[in-house]
Protein backbone atom coordinates (compact mmCIF):
# COMPACT_ATOMS: atom_id res chain seq x y z
CA UNK A 1 0.00 0.00 0.00
CA UNK A 2 3.16 2.15 0.99
CA UNK A 3 4.20 2.01 -2.14
CA UNK A 4 1.07 2.38 -4.12
CA UNK A 5 0.90 6.04 -2.31
CA UNK A 6 4.24 6.91 -3.16
CA UNK A 7 3.95 6.01 -6.94
CA UNK A 8 0.42 8.09 -6.73
CA UNK A 9 2.57 11.65 -5.42
CA UNK A 10 5.60 10.90 -7.75
CA UNK A 11 3.42 10.97 -10.53
CA UNK A 12 1.59 13.94 -9.41
CA UNK A 13 4.54 15.90 -9.14
CA UNK A 14 5.37 14.93 -12.66
CA UNK A 15 2.07 15.75 -14.11
CA UNK A 16 2.38 19.32 -12.00
CA UNK A 17 5.75 20.15 -13.65
CA UNK A 18 4.16 19.32 -17.06
CA UNK A 19 1.65 21.40 -16.88
CA UNK A 20 4.01 24.05 -15.61
CA UNK A 21 6.16 23.33 -18.89
CA UNK A 22 3.31 24.61 -20.61
CA UNK A 23 4.01 28.05 -19.48
CA UNK A 24 5.47 30.45 -21.38
CA UNK A 25 8.73 31.99 -20.19
CA UNK A 26 10.20 34.75 -22.23
CA UNK A 27 13.99 35.67 -23.17
CA UNK A 28 13.53 39.10 -21.86
CA UNK A 29 14.11 39.70 -18.00
CA UNK A 30 10.40 41.37 -16.15
CA UNK A 31 11.27 44.46 -14.23
CA UNK A 32 9.65 44.38 -11.36
CA UNK A 33 9.11 46.98 -8.65
CA UNK A 34 8.13 46.19 -4.67
CA UNK A 35 6.98 48.80 -2.56
CA UNK A 36 5.99 48.01 0.85
CA UNK A 37 7.37 46.15 4.39
CA UNK A 38 10.33 44.45 6.06
CA UNK A 39 10.73 42.79 9.43
CA UNK A 40 12.55 40.11 11.17
CA UNK A 41 9.98 37.40 11.87
CA UNK A 42 10.54 35.45 15.77
CA UNK A 43 8.75 32.49 14.99
CA UNK A 44 8.01 30.41 18.64
CA UNK A 45 6.95 26.98 17.95
CA UNK A 46 4.32 25.78 20.96
CA UNK A 47 2.35 22.95 21.52
CA UNK A 48 -0.52 25.26 21.21
CA UNK A 49 -2.01 28.63 20.63
CA UNK A 50 -2.34 30.09 23.70
CA UNK A 51 -5.85 31.29 24.56
CA UNK A 52 -6.01 35.07 26.61
CA UNK A 53 -4.19 35.20 29.38
CA UNK A 54 -2.99 31.64 29.02
CA UNK A 55 0.78 30.88 28.91
CA UNK A 56 2.06 28.35 27.01
CA UNK A 57 6.07 27.19 27.21
CA UNK A 58 7.64 27.30 23.55
CA UNK A 59 9.49 23.94 22.22
CA UNK A 60 11.89 26.52 19.93
CA UNK A 61 12.18 29.95 18.57
CA UNK A 62 14.05 31.09 15.68
CA UNK A 63 14.01 34.20 13.61
CA UNK A 64 13.43 34.99 10.02
CA UNK A 65 13.45 37.31 6.99
CA UNK A 66 10.15 38.50 6.90
CA UNK A 67 7.96 41.36 5.45
CA UNK A 68 5.40 41.05 2.72
CA UNK A 69 7.23 43.70 0.78
CA UNK A 70 10.47 41.84 1.19
CA UNK A 71 8.86 38.74 0.56
CA UNK A 72 7.56 39.47 -2.65
CA UNK A 73 10.85 41.40 -3.69
CA UNK A 74 13.13 38.42 -2.70
CA UNK A 75 10.69 35.51 -4.30
CA UNK A 76 10.12 37.59 -7.59
CA UNK A 77 14.22 38.14 -7.67
CA UNK A 78 14.80 33.98 -7.46
CA UNK A 79 12.40 33.99 -10.39
CA UNK A 80 14.05 35.84 -12.82
CA UNK A 81 13.11 39.53 -12.51
CA UNK A 82 15.07 42.48 -12.10
CA UNK A 83 13.71 43.70 -8.58
CA UNK A 84 13.90 47.08 -6.72
CA UNK A 85 12.36 47.50 -3.46
CA UNK A 86 11.14 50.37 -1.99
CA UNK A 87 10.87 50.37 1.75
CA UNK A 88 12.20 51.98 5.45
CA UNK A 89 14.10 50.27 8.37
CA UNK A 90 15.55 51.37 11.40
CA UNK A 91 19.11 52.63 12.09
CA UNK A 92 19.84 49.26 14.09
CA UNK A 93 21.41 45.80 13.51
CA UNK A 94 18.46 44.14 12.21
CA UNK A 95 17.94 47.04 9.40
CA UNK A 96 21.69 46.21 8.17
CA UNK A 97 20.51 42.17 8.13
CA UNK A 98 17.47 42.83 6.22
CA UNK A 99 19.56 44.81 3.85
CA UNK A 100 22.48 42.49 3.26
CA UNK A 101 19.56 39.56 2.70
CA UNK A 102 18.15 41.47 -0.16
CA UNK A 103 21.63 42.28 -1.41
CA UNK A 104 22.33 38.85 -1.38
CA UNK A 105 19.28 37.91 -3.04
CA UNK A 106 19.66 40.31 -5.95
CA UNK A 107 17.18 43.01 -4.76
CA UNK A 108 18.40 46.72 -5.41
CA UNK A 109 17.89 48.20 -2.32
CA UNK A 110 19.05 51.87 -3.81
CA UNK A 111 15.39 53.30 -2.40
CA UNK A 112 15.28 51.33 0.76
CA UNK A 113 15.85 54.50 3.06
CA UNK A 114 16.95 54.74 6.63
CA UNK A 115 15.14 56.51 10.09
CA UNK A 116 16.56 57.27 13.01
CA UNK A 117 12.56 57.46 14.66
CA UNK A 118 12.07 54.01 14.90
CA UNK A 119 13.53 50.48 14.92
CA UNK A 120 13.39 47.90 12.40
CA UNK A 121 9.64 46.03 11.50
CA UNK A 122 9.73 42.54 13.66
CA UNK A 123 6.46 40.26 13.61
CA UNK A 124 5.93 37.80 16.61
CA UNK A 125 4.63 34.38 15.39
CA UNK A 126 3.30 31.86 17.38
CA UNK A 127 3.02 28.97 15.52
CA UNK A 128 1.24 25.14 16.47
CA UNK A 129 0.00 22.50 14.20
CA UNK A 130 0.10 24.49 10.96
CA UNK A 131 -2.01 27.49 13.15
CA UNK A 132 -0.67 30.71 14.03
CA UNK A 133 -1.08 33.75 15.54
CA UNK A 134 0.80 36.80 14.33
CA UNK A 135 1.59 39.97 16.33
CA UNK A 136 3.12 42.66 13.44
CA UNK A 137 5.09 45.60 14.90
CA UNK A 138 5.80 48.48 11.76
CA UNK A 139 7.94 50.45 13.38
CA UNK A 140 10.06 51.80 10.60
CA UNK A 141 7.41 50.82 7.78
CA UNK A 142 5.21 53.37 8.93
CA UNK A 143 7.77 55.60 7.93
CA UNK A 144 7.80 54.85 4.59
CA UNK A 145 6.27 58.04 2.85
CA UNK A 146 5.13 59.14 -0.82
CA UNK A 147 8.34 61.48 -0.68
CA UNK A 148 10.62 57.75 -0.35
CA UNK A 149 8.52 56.53 -3.61
CA UNK A 150 8.70 59.95 -5.50
CA UNK A 151 12.69 59.68 -5.05
CA UNK A 152 12.29 55.97 -7.11
CA UNK A 153 10.40 58.00 -9.94
CA UNK A 154 13.02 56.52 -12.36
CA UNK A 155 12.71 53.53 -11.35
CA UNK A 156 8.46 53.48 -12.67
CA UNK A 157 9.33 54.61 -16.39
CA UNK A 158 10.93 51.75 -16.88
CA UNK A 159 9.32 48.80 -14.41
CA UNK A 160 6.78 46.21 -15.87
CA UNK A 161 4.66 45.76 -12.57
CA UNK A 162 4.34 47.40 -9.39
CA UNK A 163 3.67 44.99 -6.37
CA UNK A 164 2.12 46.40 -3.20
CA UNK A 165 1.16 45.11 0.11
CA UNK A 166 -0.78 46.86 3.37
CA UNK A 167 1.75 46.90 5.63
CA UNK A 168 2.48 50.41 4.81
CA UNK A 169 0.68 53.53 4.92
CA UNK A 170 -2.56 52.94 2.89
CA UNK A 171 -1.52 56.90 1.62
CA UNK A 172 1.63 55.29 -0.05
CA UNK A 173 0.00 52.28 -1.39
CA UNK A 174 -2.94 54.69 -3.06
CA UNK A 175 0.26 57.11 -3.93
CA UNK A 176 1.96 53.98 -5.99
CA UNK A 177 -0.82 52.81 -7.63
CA UNK A 178 -1.88 56.06 -8.67
CA UNK A 179 1.48 56.72 -9.81
CA UNK A 180 1.97 53.41 -11.34
CA UNK A 181 -0.98 53.87 -13.69
CA UNK A 182 0.24 57.38 -14.58
CA UNK A 183 3.09 55.51 -16.41
CA UNK A 184 0.70 52.84 -17.56
CA UNK A 185 1.85 49.81 -15.87
CA UNK A 186 0.90 46.91 -14.23
CA UNK A 187 -0.03 46.62 -10.33
CA UNK A 188 -0.58 44.04 -8.35
CA UNK A 189 -1.94 44.09 -4.80
CA UNK A 190 -1.93 41.16 -2.10
CA UNK A 191 -4.71 42.47 0.05
CA UNK A 192 -2.97 41.75 3.47
CA UNK A 193 -3.50 42.76 6.58
CA UNK A 194 -6.67 43.40 5.33
CA UNK A 195 -8.23 46.93 4.92
CA UNK A 196 -11.18 48.24 3.10
CA UNK A 197 -10.07 49.19 -0.42
CA UNK A 198 -11.43 52.22 -1.78
CA UNK A 199 -12.99 52.49 -5.08
CA UNK A 200 -10.19 54.70 -6.64
CA UNK A 201 -7.57 51.89 -5.57
CA UNK A 202 -9.69 49.17 -7.04
CA UNK A 203 -10.22 50.56 -9.62
CA UNK A 204 -6.39 51.40 -10.12
CA UNK A 205 -5.00 47.89 -9.60
CA UNK A 206 -4.61 45.49 -12.05
CA UNK A 207 -5.38 42.04 -10.12
CA UNK A 208 -5.83 41.98 -6.02
CA UNK A 209 -5.03 38.58 -3.63
CA UNK A 210 -7.63 38.55 -1.35
CA UNK A 211 -7.77 35.65 1.56
CA UNK A 212 -11.06 34.22 1.91
CA UNK A 213 -11.95 35.02 5.33
CA UNK A 214 -11.23 38.64 5.27
CA UNK A 215 -13.19 39.74 1.87
CA UNK A 216 -15.90 41.32 4.04
CA UNK A 217 -13.31 43.94 5.78
CA UNK A 218 -11.30 44.52 2.24
CA UNK A 219 -14.80 44.62 -0.16
CA UNK A 220 -17.67 45.61 2.67
CA UNK A 221 -18.94 42.38 1.10
CA UNK A 222 -18.68 38.41 2.20
CA UNK A 223 -21.29 36.99 -0.91
CA UNK A 224 -17.27 35.50 -2.53
CA UNK A 225 -19.39 35.06 -5.52
CA UNK A 226 -20.49 38.17 -5.94
CA UNK A 227 -17.25 39.80 -5.64
CA UNK A 228 -15.75 37.80 -8.07
CA UNK A 229 -18.63 38.40 -10.55
CA UNK A 230 -18.03 42.02 -10.26
CA UNK A 231 -14.55 41.86 -10.35
CA UNK A 232 -13.82 38.91 -12.89
CA UNK A 233 -10.08 37.97 -13.53
CA UNK A 234 -9.29 40.75 -11.04
CA UNK A 235 -9.83 39.55 -7.77
CA UNK A 236 -8.18 35.99 -6.70
CA UNK A 237 -9.42 34.57 -3.72
CA UNK A 238 -7.30 32.13 -1.56
CA UNK A 239 -7.43 30.05 1.30
CA UNK A 240 -5.49 28.00 3.54
CA UNK A 241 -5.03 25.08 1.54
CA UNK A 242 -3.52 26.64 -1.34
CA UNK A 243 -6.91 26.89 -3.37
CA UNK A 244 -7.21 29.59 -5.40
CA UNK A 245 -10.96 30.52 -7.07
CA UNK A 246 -11.32 33.29 -9.31
CA UNK A 247 -14.54 34.05 -12.38
CA UNK A 248 -13.00 34.27 -15.53
CA UNK A 249 -16.14 35.93 -17.18
CA UNK A 250 -18.12 33.02 -17.86
CA UNK A 251 -17.77 30.45 -14.99
CA UNK A 252 -15.84 30.28 -11.57
CA UNK A 253 -12.37 28.74 -11.72
CA UNK A 254 -10.52 26.55 -9.02
CA UNK A 255 -7.10 26.08 -8.93
CA UNK A 256 -5.77 23.68 -6.06
CA UNK A 257 -2.34 22.15 -5.69
CA UNK A 258 -1.56 18.63 -3.19
CA UNK A 259 -2.89 19.35 0.24
CA UNK A 260 -0.62 17.41 1.82
CA UNK A 261 2.65 19.68 0.40
CA UNK A 262 0.85 22.52 2.52
CA UNK A 263 3.30 22.19 5.77
CA UNK A 264 4.25 25.77 7.04
CA UNK A 265 1.90 28.61 5.96
CA UNK A 266 3.96 31.41 6.59
CA UNK A 267 4.76 33.75 3.24
CA UNK A 268 2.00 31.44 1.01
CA UNK A 269 0.27 35.09 -0.26
CA UNK A 270 3.13 36.75 -0.61
CA UNK A 271 5.17 33.65 -2.73
CA UNK A 272 1.32 32.89 -5.06
CA UNK A 273 1.38 37.04 -5.32
CA UNK A 274 4.97 36.73 -6.89
CA UNK A 275 4.80 33.53 -8.60
CA UNK A 276 1.17 34.80 -10.42
CA UNK A 277 3.28 38.35 -11.15
CA UNK A 278 6.27 36.91 -12.80
CA UNK A 279 3.90 34.38 -15.08
CA UNK A 280 1.70 37.83 -15.84
CA UNK A 281 4.86 39.54 -17.15
CA UNK A 282 5.89 36.35 -19.43
CA UNK A 283 2.56 37.34 -21.07
CA UNK A 284 1.03 34.00 -19.91
CA UNK A 285 -2.93 33.08 -19.48
CA UNK A 286 -4.84 34.12 -16.10
CA UNK A 287 -5.10 30.29 -15.72
CA UNK A 288 -1.41 29.85 -15.96
CA UNK A 289 -1.12 32.70 -13.88
CA UNK A 290 -2.71 31.26 -11.44
CA UNK A 291 -1.27 27.41 -11.30
CA UNK A 292 2.20 28.67 -11.31
CA UNK A 293 1.21 31.26 -8.75
CA UNK A 294 -0.25 27.95 -6.48
CA UNK A 295 3.12 26.23 -7.55
CA UNK A 296 5.31 28.62 -5.94
CA UNK A 297 3.01 29.10 -2.57
CA UNK A 298 3.43 25.78 -2.41
CA UNK A 299 6.83 25.43 -2.58
CA UNK A 300 7.30 27.68 0.15
CA UNK A 301 5.33 25.89 2.65
CA UNK A 302 7.78 23.24 2.65
CA UNK A 303 9.82 24.48 4.94
CA UNK A 304 9.61 27.06 7.72
CA UNK A 305 9.89 31.03 7.88
CA UNK A 306 8.43 33.34 4.51
CA UNK A 307 11.46 33.21 2.28
CA UNK A 308 13.30 29.90 3.13
CA UNK A 309 11.97 27.92 0.71
CA UNK A 310 10.53 30.19 -1.88
CA UNK A 311 12.10 28.23 -5.31
CA UNK A 312 14.14 29.61 -8.08
CA UNK A 313 13.46 29.56 -11.89
CA UNK A 314 15.55 26.64 -12.39
CA UNK A 315 13.54 24.67 -10.69
CA UNK A 316 10.87 25.55 -13.61
CA UNK A 317 13.08 25.52 -16.28
CA UNK A 318 15.44 22.44 -17.23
Amino acid sequence: MRDIVLYFYQNLYKIIKLTLNTMNFSSEQPKIIVVGSSSIDLVLETEKVPCGNETVIARNSESYFGGKGANQAVAAARLGASVYFVGCVGMDPLGQQIMRNMVGENVNVGFVFETDRESTGTAYVTTSEGNAAIVVVPAANNYLSVEHVEAADKYFHTADLILIQLEVSMKVIEYTAKKAKRFGKKVGLYASPAQRLSNELLDNVDFIIAKSSELHIIFGEDQREVILKKYFNKVFVRDDVNSTVYFDGTEMKYCRNDEDRTVHKMGMGDAFTAGFAIALCHKNSIEECVKFGNEVSARVSAKKGSQTGLPRISDFIS
